[in-house]
């Protein structure tokens, strides 16, 4: 489906984009509280939005080339310039400012994610006995195994 004008996916645009921004602050508060089943209750909802945002941001990449100019991010600008009004210049603004907010949730989450990640390696390791040299509590048939083998020294 093509568009008359690089302006007319803006609004779709935002409401998409601030839907991801709420999903993404709510998947910050289940990385911090370690819901794993409420992020992976969230991952489709994320990704079907953006899915749906990049599809408009295509359409309106190429209404930009249709009318002239550069077919991407870039286009905006100069198409606004050229002939935008007041009130799609405020809409691509709010977009912008909306995709920068999204940009850092995504940074911090991404944060929060290493962080769970580096405190569930570390638990890992404990279990296998691989921090400060003692032994495996599990055994690898999930049996536990005491202080696990033993290191002795034929002399001889």
């Amino acid at each position: 489906m093509a568009i008359a004008s690089p302006g007319a996916t803006l609004r779709d645009e935002q409401q998409l984009i601030a839907s991801i921004v709420e999903l993404m602050k709510t998947e910050q508060q289940l990385l911090v509280s370690a819901d794993a089943d409420g992020l992976s209750s969230l991952t489709p909802k994320k990704l079907q939005l953006a899915q749906q945002a990049a599809g408009l941001s295509r359409m309106r990449h190429k209404a930009l080339g249709a009318a002239g100019f550069t077919a991407g991010e870039a286009g905006m600008a100069p198409w606004l310039a050229a002939g935008g009004n007041g009130d799609l210049r405020a809409q691509w603004d709010q977009l912008l400012e909306l995709t920068r907010q999204a940009k850092e949730l995504n940074r911090v989450n991404g944060m929060l994610v290493n962080k769970q990640l580096a405190h569930t390696q570390g638990a890992l390791n404990a279990l296998r006995g691989e921090q400060g040299g003692a032994g495996s509590v599990y055994g690898p048939g999930g049996q536990a195994s005491g202080f696990g083998a033993s290191r002795r020294y034929v002399v001889g």
